[in-house]
């Protein structure tokens, strides 16, 4: 059959193609056809995405196409999350957009800030939303984050979400494979940040174009849900079509704890073809940080130099989660953010927020002198809740460090850990954790 894990899900949502998932005895999925790298495939759609940046561009199409109602008013999820709170007129026009069709569609799962609000792709897996062996696509690059709960999940632009709300399916290429083979277990302060910008530096922004990334080998066991979240997310940094990850104990939990649907696990066949096979020794890693302007200019922490910072950003869709917050808090417990840094910490969704509240986290920031927003995409993108003016730097626990990313174009973002980022606040410069902080 020589299918990918990719390929197959791929299979299992194409008409006359269909690939069936493993037999509850451990037998191994099959399909009629198998699907050929390169191929174009009609398929249909399990969930699609919008944002309140996206969505209304989309919205403005689906208005085009003569239809009355979407698809399926429980496979479109839309959520205001970049440009939230509202940041300034233009961005209220764009969630009131996004509001009105939501409402007008009777869309079931519209997320309206500080209700049950988050940043889409830390919200969806935390609302059950997403299972294994699901399809989805998202207008929104980060969509290939759900590949960590086994799905094939990958932005589209907006007019490709138009199409998938009207039809309830749209076409793709099938893509190759990379087969990344990690293998032992991370250190202490090393996390799934780390191992997605070591293997960005390894490959480049292009390493993976329109491939998919599938992971694999003894070391996963090792990784927690947040930890693939956070690797699955920045596939696209390395070009990738979808980042996807084995169906485990770990992910089966995860989709108990949420209520997800019933999963579809499919596994590669063992001679499923890749194009490269990369492996990765997690005990090797070290913390690690991306300077600018590309995710992929990586180095070590202790090679970074003397890197004095301005500001530190820890949330966003890669390292907004629950562990993210413990392990800056962690860090923080106990030090104050050194004169002249701006420390902010976003936790990713309202749900985050609150368990950090409980837990002590935000005490602990706030002490240390860091401000805590509400959940947004904020910063990331240069949106709002910390902009860089001319010749600031940044560490940020974000996704991008592109020209201009986070504010003024001669700014610079560094890509880190929450750990890192947390040392670095203290430090004023670029650095890590060394021990467990007492």
């Amino acid at each position: 059959m020589k299918m990918t894990m990719s390929q197959k899900i791929l299979a299992a949502h194409v008409p006359g193609r269909a690939a069936s998932p493993l037999a509850t005895d451990g037998g191994r999925g099959a399909t009629a056809l198998p699907l050929r790298p390169g191929e174009l495939v009609m398929a249909r759609l399990d969930l699609v995405l919008g944002n309140d940046i996206t969505a209304p561009v989309a919205i403005g199409e689906f208005q085009k196409f003569g239809r009355a109602t979407v698809f399926d008013r429980e496979k479109i999820a839309l959520v205001p999350d970049h440009f939230t709170p509202n940041k300034d007129i233009k961005a209220a026009a764009q969630c009131a957009a996004m509001r009105a069709f939501a409402r007008e569609q009777g869309i079931a799962n519209y997320f309206e800030v500080g209700h049950d609000c988050g940043i889409e792709h830390a919200l969806l897996p935390e609302k059950g939303l997403v299972t294994a062996g699901d399809l989805v696509i998202g207008a929104d690059s980060h969509t290939c984050t759900y590949g960590a709960l086994g799905a094939f999940s990958t932005g589209v632009g907006s007019t490709d979400m138009a199409a998938g709300m009207s039809a309830g399916e749209t076409w793709f290429r099938v893509p190759s494979a990379i087969k990344v083979v990690l293998k032992g277990k991370s250190r202490k302060w090393v996390c799934g940040k780390d191992v997605i910008l070591h293997l960005i530096g390894m490959i480049g922004v292009d390493g993976a174009r329109y491939q998919s990334l599938e992971f694999a080998g003894d070391g996963i066991a090792s990784l927690s849900m947040d930890d693939r979240f956070t690797i699955a997310n920045m596939a696209i940094e390395a070009g990738a079509k979808n980042g996807i990850f084995p169906v485990d104990e770990t992910t089966l939990a995860y989709l108990r704890e949420h209520n997800a649907k019933p999963p579809r696990v499919y596994e590669a066949d063992a001679d499923a073809e890749y194009e490269r096979v990369i492996e990765i020794d997690l005990d090797e890693l070290e913390p690690t940080v991306a300077f600018p302007h590309l995710p992929s200019n990586t180095r070590p922490v202790r090679e970074a130099g003397n890197v004095a910072i301005d500001q530190v950003v820890i949330g966003s869709c890669t390292n907004g989660r629950i562990s993210d917050m413990r392990a800056a808090a962690e860090v923080l417990r106990g030090h104050r953010v050194a004169d002249g840094v701006r420390a902010i910490v976003i936790p990713a969704t309202q749900r985050i927020w609150l368990q950090a509240l409980e837990e002590g986290l935000l005490k602990t920031f706030v002490e240390a002198g860091c401000v805590v927003s509400p959940p947004t995409c904020g910063p990331c993108l240069g949106g709002h809740m910390g902009i860089l003016a001319k010749n600031e730097r940044c560490v940020a626990t974000t996704n991008r460090n592109f020209v201009g990313r986070m504010g003024h174009v001669e700014s610079e973002v560094y890509l880190a850990s929450p750990a890192v980022a947390a040392a670095s606040a203290v430090a004023g410069r670029i650095t890590a954790p060394t021990t467990p902080n007492p």
